[in-house]
């Protein structure tokens, strides 16, 4: 039976809750829903799982766009209650009717609620007896790879005629009836107990059809009938190939060619060794994350006239002039879903045109049409516009973080407590970890505070050294312990090291691993549940599509998984990189952001240490709806 059913405003008031259900929910799946499923536009599901310690459950909603209300149904997950949607839309159908604005109590709603359970609850077991489900014979494998089931002819049929795999001649059989899989032109006949056999003429047909799998074994043979054909066609090929000719370097003066090639900056001999970082603040200029980016109102103007005549093109040439004109002057009762499907489907191939996962798209679709439909359409005002502004907020709403993304902040909290602050770099290989992280020293050294590297990829051949590198041009310490060591426990020494040293913040690079490795993702998971870090943060490139879905999905889930912890660490943060290469496809931010639910906290947008800065909320939605 259900649980709980609830109206209430989008605003949050509480309108009417039903008094007769005794049983008191455990947890809070109420709030769960709106704040990780309706905020999130997400609201485009058919269902919500709640899992709460002791109980679980399931959640249906459904809105009434037009007054501005939401409608929830809880009932216990291991229930399938077939009667939930019938019913939802009977109680939607009758509270709005009584509805009003300045109302806040409807007690007389009781009733009318139980009278409507009534008869849901009648209609679907009305559903079950007219619609019982078919019997299935219990099946089980024969030796030979078929289905049998418990009918007469179980195991009567003869095995078609075939080379012995059983591929040409296999049968699925259940209840009796036999389904022999032949030929494309096999011609079925139906007996009289039941079976369907196959024509004695389709048979014959077969002796002389094309037989891959003969060809198959033929394959190692020659034209001789013996398989050293390819061998002398080989030898005989090599031999009367000639030589290739190697190009030899054009030398253009007399002047000895250039044997080193190595511009980084040496320690020892040439008297570099005490250069400060107030030198290489001054070469490579202030970080771009203490610069504000301004927009300039007028591209936006133009930005909105070009949308206004995209839009308006295909509008014309669908409906024509009169009619558009008409239903803008007029207006349209309520929207409807086959209403709001062209201009829903333009926004969603357009999301995806700047590299939106396909997959975000339709769910973000989805979630404005529930927003909008049964909405009424106001006087001169085009579909196509009264779907963009809807999407907008939800873009912005997604995108702006739920938290405090301030880490100097947090950095001056623990160095109150007297503890360094931890933070662990992870992400697929090759899309910027190490380069990213000296970035994020250099912000953080112009910002007074003290940070130390740790050179936890011990498992990339010169990782190492790539991040020495880094510390050197930075005059930063670092902990390395060299390759093939546990990481886990580099992680742990260097963080103790840090606390003795004095150092404010910790830098943890690890090794790039793919989402489905399990050694690296079992050895990631155990470093994480260690040394408790204080921010992880997620490097991915902002390059990718689709993929970006599955790397976030699978690198929670497989921490999740892994955690020895009853709540698990996840990922806290995103950086995304090689952003200065994309152009206007910036959907993997949106893409990382909805899957996550982490925010984006840096961009990456260049090779220089400088080329770090804040991810502009606003430039990004425009650039999306562009």
């Amino acid at each position: 039976m259900l649980e709980q059913l609830l109206i209430f405003t989008r605003g949050g008031l509480i309108l009417w809750t039903c008094n007769h259900f005794t049983n008191a929910l455990k947890g809070s799946p109420i709030d769960t829903l709106i704040r990780s499923c309706l905020l999130e536009e997400r609201s485009g599901a058919a269902s919500f799982t709640y899992d709460a310690p002791g109980a679980s459950y399931s959640l249906k909603w459904t809105f009434h766009n037009d007054l501005g209300l939401v409608f929830v149904a809880v009932y216990q997950r291991i229930l399938h209650l077939l009667y939930v949607d019938d019913l939802l839309a009977a109680v939607k159908r009758e509270f709005s009717g009584l509805y009003q604005p300045q109302k806040t109590e409807y007690r007389d709603f009781d009733e009318i609620f139980r009278q409507l359970q009534i008869e849901a609850e009648a209609r679907a077991e009305n559903l079950k007896k007219t619609n019982p489900l078919p019997a299935v014979a219990p099946q089980r494998k024969q030796p030979n790879g078929t289905w049998q089931g418990k009918g007469k002819n179980a195991g009567t049929e003869k095995k078609s005629d075939g080379d012995g795999d059983g591929k040409n001649g296999r049968r699925i059989e259940n209840g009796g009836f036999v389904v022999a899989k032949n030929n494309s032109n096999a011609n079925l006949k139906s007996s009289g107990n039941g079976s369907v056999n196959i024509g004695k003429e389709n048979e014959s047909a077969n002796i002389g059809a094309f037989d891959v799998n003969r060809l198959q074994k033929l394959k190692g043979k020659g034209p001789n009938g013996n398989g050293n054909g390819k061998k002398k066609e080989a030898v005989v090929a090599a031999k009367a190939e000639p030589k290739k000719v190697v190009k030899k370097n054009r030398v253009w003066d007399d002047s000895p060619p250039q044997t080193k090639l190595d511009f980084t900056d040496h320690l020892d001999g040439e008297g570099d060794g005490d250069k400060k970082v107030d030198f290489l603040a001054k070469e490579q200029g202030e970080s771009m994350m203490d610069k504000e980016e301004v927009l300039s109102s007028d591209s936006e103007v133009e930005d909105d006239d070009d949308d206004t005549g995209k839009d308006s093109k295909p509008e014309a040439k669908k409906k024509g002039w009169f009619s558009s004109m008409f239903q803008s002057i007029a207006g349209k009762a309520n929207l409807e879903k086959s209403d709001l499907e062209p201009a829903l489907k333009a926004l969603k191939d357009r999301l995806m045109t700047k590299n939106v996962a396909e997959e975000i798209a339709e769910k973000l679709c989805e979630s404005v049409a529930a927003s909008l439909e049964g909405k009424k359409l106001g006087s001169f005002t085009r579909i196509s516009s009264t779907v963009h502004v809807p999407m907008e907020d939800a873009l912005v709403r997604i995108l702006t973080p739920k938290r405090s993304i301030d880490i100097l902040r947090d950095v001056h909290a623990a160095k109150e407590q007297r503890k360094p602050y931890v933070v662990v770099f992870v992400g697929v290989n090759g899309v910027g970890k190490s380069t990213n992280l000296a970035k994020v020293a250099y912000w953080l050294l112009q910002h007074n505070t003290s940070v130390m590297m740790a050179a936890c990829d011990t498992f990339r051949s010169g990782a190492v050294e790539q991040l020495r590198t880094h510390a050197r041009r930075l005059q930063i310490p670092i902990f390395e312990k060299g390759y093939e060591k546990d990481p886990a426990v580099v992680a742990k020494e260097a963080i103790q090291e840090a606390s003795r040293n004095g150092s404010d913040v910790v830098l943890v690079d690890t090794a790039g691993r793919m989402q489905d490795n399990e050694p690296l993702m079992r050895a990631l998971s155990k470093l994480i549940n260690l040394n408790n870090p204080d921010l992880v943060l997620f490097v991915g490139e902002a390059l990718v599509g689709n993929d970006a879905v599955d790397q976030l999905s699978k690198f929670n889930q497989k921490l999740a998984d892994l955690s020895t912890s009853p709540t698990p660490r996840l990922i806290d943060g995103i950086l995304l990189t090689k952003f200065d290469t994309i152009d206007d496809k910036v959907g993997a931010a949106l893409s990382m952001v909805y899957v996550s639910g982490a925010p984006v906290m840096f961009v990456g947008c260049g090779q220089s240490y400088t080329d770090l800065k804040k991810l502009n909320v606003k430039s990004i939605v425009k650039t999306l709806l562009k």
